[in-house]
C-alpha cells in the first residue's frame, strides 16, 4: 500500500488517481474528505499532529510526504514504526538554492536523509498552478498582475510532478536521489498571462506590479521570510533557478508539459 499525504492538493490529487489507475492500493490522507477514485481509502489526518497518521500508515510500504507540520522526525518515526520502507518527499527548489530562507523544506530533507528509510527527494520549482491566483481578476477584468513581468522561470505542471512521484514510488532504483523538477523552458509572467488569454480566446491584460505592491499582497497569506525569498527568486533568480532540469524527461521518457498545455487543460477556472 502507498500512503499519499496532501491527497486533495494539486499534486496529491493527480498522484492518487495515477496510482489507483495503475492498480496500487492507496490511502489518501487529507484534513478533510474529498471525492476519490473507486477503491482508494481515505484517512483524515494532519501532518501537524504526527500521531494522527498512525492508522493511515498501517500496512503501508511507501509514503509520499509533503513539507507540512513542524516535526518531520515525529512523522518519520510514525512511518518507520508502521513498517514503511520508502519515503518520497515533495520538497522545494529553494531548499537547495536558498536553504537559509527555505529552512522548513531544508529541515524535512535533512530528517528524511537521516532516517532509516529508502528516500527520494523531489525539488520542483514554481508550479504552473500558481496562476490560479489570477483566476478572479481574469474572470472579472481579463487582467493579471504580477511583479517582474519579463523575468522567466521554468515553472512546472503539477501533473508532471505527480507522474514523477508515481514512477519513483513504484519503481526501484531511486533511493538516495534528489531530483530537480522544472518545466521545458523559462516562461515570464507576461507570457503566462498571454497563454491563458490564448486558451480563453480573449486577450488578458498584464499589469506589472512593483516589488512593494507584490510584497504587501503576499504578506496577507505568507510569512515574511518566505515572501522575501520568493520575491528574490521571482526578481533575481540564480542561474540554478532558471536552469531547465533534465530530470522530468529522464524519468518519464518525454519532455515536461509547457505552461500553455496547463492553461488549456485548466481554462475553465478563468472563464
Amino acid at each position: 500500500m502507498i500512503v499519499v499525504t496532501g491527497a486533495t492538493g494539486n499534486v496529491g490529487r493527480e498522484l492518487v488517481r495515477l496510482l489507483a489507475a495503475a492498480g496500487e492500493q492507496v490511502t489518501a490522507v487529507s484534513r478533510q474528505p474529498a471525492p476519490l477514485p473507486e477503491g482508494v481509502r481515505h484517512s483524515q489526518a494532519d501532518l501537524a499532529e504526527p500521531a494522527s497518521l498512525r492508522s493511515a500508515l498501517e500496512g503501508a510500504r511507501a509514503l509520499f510526504l509533503l513539507v507540512a507540520g513542524e516535526d518531520p522526525q515525529a512523522i518519520l518515526d510514525q512511518a518507520e514504526a508502521a513498517g514503511v520502507r520508502r519515503v518520497v518527499l515533495l520538497s522545494s527548489q529553494g531548499a537547495g538554492t536558498r536553504p537559509q530562507t527555505y529552512r522548513h523544506p531544508a529541515a524535512f530533507e535533512e530528517a528524511v536523509r537521516r532516517s532509516g528509510l529508502d528516500w527520494t527527494i523531489l525539488r520542483p520549482g514554481g508550479f504552473d498552478s500558481n496562476a490560479y491566483a489570477w483566476a478572479e481578476t481574469i474572470r472579472s477584468q481579463r487582467a493579471a498582475a504580477a511583479p517582474f513581468g519579463d523575468v522567466g522561470l521554468p515553472t512546472i505542471d503539477p501533473a508532471d510532478i505527480a507522474e514523477v512521484a508515481a514512477v519513483v514510488l513504484r519503481q526501484a532504483g531511486h533511493a538516495g536521489h534528489t531530483y530537480e523538477l522544472t518545466g521545458p523552458a523559462p516562461v515570464t509572467p507576461r507570457e503566462r498571462a498571454e497563454a491563458i488569454g490564448a486558451a480563453l480566446g480573449a486577450p488578458v491584460r498584464f499589469d506589472e506590479q512593483t516589488r512593494e505592491e507584490a510584497r504587501a499582497q503576499m504578506l496577507q497569506f505568507m510569512p515574511e521570510p518566505v515572501v522575501d525569498g520568493t520575491l528574490s527568486i521571482l526578481g533575481e533568480p540564480t542561474a540554478a533557478e532558471q536552469k531547465v532540469s533534465p530530470d522530468v524527461e529522464r524519468l518519464l521518457g518525454r519532455a515536461p508539459r509547457a505552461f500553455a498545455d496547463w492553461a488549456a487543460r485548466n481554462v475553465a477556472a478563468f472563464r
